[in-house]
């Protein structure tokens, strides 16, 4: 009985072993729902080496043949072909548990027919190819639209597909420049030919496959707009890329402090280390070129409500702040406001306005602490009034203090025009709060969704249509522990709303971005940023744009107040 007993416990052992030989490599699931739900694409070599080249998601049904649809070009707002890269692409699927694929997935030739075997969960194979077509765009919105003589600058209605141009001068034969998605024409062309846009003009947009097409409609008069505030439902993320690979910008092991400012839509991105700061599209997030510094020496940029930016110098103990200002990339800036450093600490790594310089507007700059020698509470207000400077003043903002810029800085911002409407303040390790204009604090509210590996010092405020918004970015000091960027936008016109526990809860917080993709997730550096609002000088479009230098990310939205 004994023997019997061994003689099946071995066979059963020898059983499970030749079973255990015979199955294939069990794949790790990477997805919820049951099947292969997604091919990824992913460059291997090149300066866009272990990033995302395209994605094929896949229905309940799994075709025998699935082809990887890969952009023509790589951005698809530059002319940079995904020909050379097509050959050596690692392919990655999401599978449902249990599910697998054979031979394992590696690097592929996706301009050839790769044979695989599917098995589901339930055991049941199918052989299915892998393969790859280089696709032309089916993109075909117009971006963008101004007259040029005169200028007047054309609000879209991407809704309705109209261009509103307002303006009681004749537009009889004029001509317009304009901005299409990549690679798209548009037909008439209104920069080649004069058009008379006295009446209703029509312009078709046609996409880089020459098959999709879009129709606008040219009006000449204004677009309602809601009565407070923006349309939520025009909100649009108009990109999020790397800026090192995209732009050449230094990597997060540079400790710059990078600032942003967006006119003329342009968005420009000062490095904070003295050198000449570039401007991309506004829209699409394509490089353009250097702004015309001129005389101004670059600290850090930032913008006011109405398309102006302002540049500032990087100032020491006493020594002379300049803050320069102009309304175009290309023109060369003019001295706005000269004042003494008032403190025995730097100032003039960060800017921020509320307001239009041109009007009412409140300029705070954040005096720095030193490392190692002391922290700063101070900021210095400029305020602005019919387009003068009538005040600069410094300030305590109650018995908050900070650290050095820009990782150890604080986010400070002005809530109104009006410097007696009070501050909001953020920064590491911190609280998000609101300093009144009688310096009572109000808020303490957890700043850190993680409790402890971001920073919440990048922060914005304005007025866009009769409600005042505050714009909060916090960057990531641990993207490589799988902590990223998030950005919160308030309405602050009631500060009663002003209240709850933490950033992502508070009463008055109107939009919330806590997944925002970024790109570097290998090393842990210099946790710094900026974020900006920029509304148009028309009234109708409000931009946000942020800037993650440690996790290496750039993005925009955009949101417009035009009536649906």
């Amino acid at each position: 009985m004994k023997k019997n007993l061994l003689y099946i416990l071995a066979m059963v052992f020898l059983a499970a072993t030749f079973t255990s030989c015979e199955e294939p490599e069990y794949v790790k699931p990477t997805a919820d729902r049951q099947g292969l739900t997604s091919l990824t694409a992913i460059f291997t070599s090149g300066q866009f080496t272990d990033q995302q080249m395209a994605r094929l998601d896949l229905g309940d049904e799994l075709p025998e043949r699935l082809v990887i649809p890969v952009p023509w070009y790589f951005p698809v707002t530059s002319d940079n072909e995904t020909s050379p890269y097509m050959t050596k692409v690692r392919v990655q699927a999401a599978l449902a548990p249990n599910c697998i694929i054979t031979p394992p997935l590696t690097v592929l030739d996706l301009t050839k027919e790769n044979e695989f075997v599917y098995t589901d969960a339930h055991g049941n194979s199918k052989n299915i190819i892998i393969t790859g077509e280089r696709v032309k765009s089916n993109a075909c919105e117009l971006l963008s639209f101004a007259i040029e003589d005169p200028a007047i600058s054309g609000i879209i209605d991407k809704t309705k597909k109209t261009v509103s141009i307002i303006s009681t001068k004749d537009l009889s034969s004029v001509k317009a420049s304009y901005e299409v998605s990549a690679h798209a024409t548009i037909s008439p062309d209104p920069s080649e030919t004069p058009l008379n846009y006295n009446e209703p003009v029509k312009l078709t947009v046609i996409a880089h496959d020459g098959v999709t097409k879009t129709e606008y409609t040219v009006i000449k008069g204004g677009p309602d707009k809601v009565d407070f505030g923006y349309e939520k439902s025009s909100l649009e993320h108009l990109f999020n890329f790397d800026p090192v690979t995209t732009l050449g910008m230094p990597d997060n092991g540079s400790a710059i402090g990078p600032t942003i400012a967006a006119l003329g839509g342009k968005l420009v991105i000062c490095k904070g280390d003295g050198s000449t700061p570039m401007y991309i599209n506004g829209l699409t997030g394509a490089q353009m070129g250097e702004i015309n510094l001129g005389a101004a020496e670059a600290g850090a940029v930032t913008n006011d409500a109405a398309e102006h930016m302002l540049i500032v110098n990087k100032a020491a103990s006493k020594s002379t702040v300049n803050i320069y200002r102009t309304g175009s990339v290309t023109e060369a800036p003019v001295l706005f406001h000269s004042f003494q450093n008032p403190t025995s600490c730097p100032v003039g790594s960060e800017i921020k306005v509320n307001g239009d310089i041109d009007g009412d507007a409140v300029i705070v700059l954040n005096i720095e602490g030193v490392t190692g020698v002391t922290t700063a509470n101070d900021i210095v207000v400029v305020r602005v009034e019919g387009g003068v400077v009538t005040s600069t003043t410094t300030r305590k903002l109650g018995n908050f203090s900070w650290g050095a810029s820009p990782v150890n800085g604080a986010g400070i911002a002005a809530r109104t025009n009006n410097p007696d409407d009070g501050f909001f303040y953020s920064k590491y390790s911190s609280t998000f709060s609101f300093i009144s204009g009688s310096n009572s604090v109000s808020g303490n509210f957890t700043n850190d969704t993680t409790g402890w590996g971001l920073n919440a010092n990048n922060m914005d405020a304005k007025t866009f249509n009769g409600q005042h918004y505050l714009a909060l970015f916090i960057v990531s000091h641990f993207p490589a522990w799988g902590m990223g960027p998030q950005l919160y936008v308030y309405n602050t016109t009631d500060m009663s709303k002003f209240s709850g526990t933490a950033v992502n809860d508070l009463a008055c917080l109107d939009l919330a971005f806590a997944d925002i993709e970024w790109y570097q997730k290998g090393v842990n550096a210099t946790a710094s940023g900026d974020v900006c609002m920029a509304p148009t000088a028309d009234g109708y479009k409000l931009y946000i744009y942020y800037y993650d230098h440690n996790s290496q990310v750039i993005g925009g939205y955009a949101l417009d107040c035009i009536k649906r």
